[in-house]
């Protein structure tokens, strides 16, 4: 593999997938797609249920596709699969199992820094998830209990009795999603939620009514135990509860550090300043996906940022499709 390229793409997700064709179809010779899992598409492929319906209108969100990239309603398995086509193009290298450190500009190029080496590119979109380092409870949390309390859902492997703890986006949407094929609760210390959008407090509200999880306002956890390697967790109210997986979702919502490494100039919710082609303030370094909003968007807008990103770089109207 060779180390410069046209563009590098660092994330796997949709948006990332879809950089990388619109790139190859607007004319680029060289791409780079570079993913720190072992696969594209995480949160589709860890924590949707087989079978389960991958819709291009999410959460009442209608998009109308924009660029060279189709997308249509289908389930995990068609939605991957598709997916996985896309990146067959052969201008698109890919690199897995390699998490990017930084974005660093000299002299007009860029150089993205991984374990795996340096690679240099004329532009770099950038297409990661939200979560970055996320924030930890006070109170301790045991080595015998580290591979069944975690900050993201991917580790779940279903038909398990879990505990998503926290009050945001992020933790009404693990629940959400999780109760497909999970006996699942969700606390939160306060009373009601404050700090969500009117859709998934909609979302959360009818799955507790339907009962398809369960909701506990009110309550805080003093301590969790390994109790003969389930979580117990401990409740302020003297009560406990035994659980398969315990989920926190306490914020630490986007990777602060990466992006100020990378030269970034942010907004007060720590998100990249960008242009209305997704331009951050360093030139020729882009977002796509989930990092372009405050509160998460769907599939199809990722994949339109793409579009709109590409004609950006290109000067190009459209692809050549």
């Amino acid at each position: 593999m060779e180390n410069r390229y046209d563009l590098i793409i660092v994330g796997g997700g949709p948006g990332g997938i879809a950089s990388a064709v619109e790139a190859a179809i607007f004319g680029l010779e060289k791409i780079l797609f570079i993913e720190k899992g072992d696969n594209h598409s995480q949160t589709i492929r860890h924590y949707y249920k087989d079978s389960k319906r991958v819709d291009k209108d999410w959460q009442g969100q209608s998009v109308e596709m924009e660029g060279n990239v189709e997308f249509f309603d289908g389930t995990k398995e068609s939605t991957l699969e598709y997916f996985e086509s896309l990146l067959d193009h052969e201008n698109i290298d890919t690199l897995f199992e390699c998490e990017v450190d930084r974005v660093v500009k000299e002299d007009g190029l860029f150089t993205v820094v991984t374990p795996k080496g340096d690679f240099t590119a004329k532009n770099v979109i950038v297409s990661i998830g939200r979560m970055g380092k996320p924030n930890k409870p006070s109170y301790k949390i045991p080595a015998s209990l580290k591979k069944v309390v975690n900050f993201n859902p991917y580790e779940c492997r279903g038909h398990e009795k879990i505990l998503v703890v926290g009050g945001g986006d992020s933790a009404v949407e693990y629940a959400c999603q999780l109760s497909t094929i999970n006996d699942v609760t969700l606390a939160y210390r306060r009373e009601s939620f404050a700090r969500i959008n009117e859709i998934n407090r909609e979302m959360i509200t009818r799955y507790d009514q339907e009962e398809r999880l369960r909701v506990r306002y009110g309550i805080d956890i003093d301590s969790i135990e390994n109790e003969e390697g389930r979580v117990r967790v401990n409740y302020d109210n003297g009560f406990h509860t035994l659980y398969d997986r315990v989920i926190y979702a306490l914020g630490g919502t986007t990777p602060v550090d990466f992006f100020r490494k990378s030269g970034m100039e942010l907004d007060e919710h720590d998100l990249p300043v960008i242009s209305e082609k997704f331009e951050t303030s360093v030139k020729g370094l882009y977002t796509a996906g989930d990092i372009v909003y405050k509160s998460g968007g769907s599939i199809a807008m990722a994949i339109n940022h793409a579009y709109h990103i590409l004609q950006d770089i290109t000067g190009e109207d459209g692809g050549l499709a």
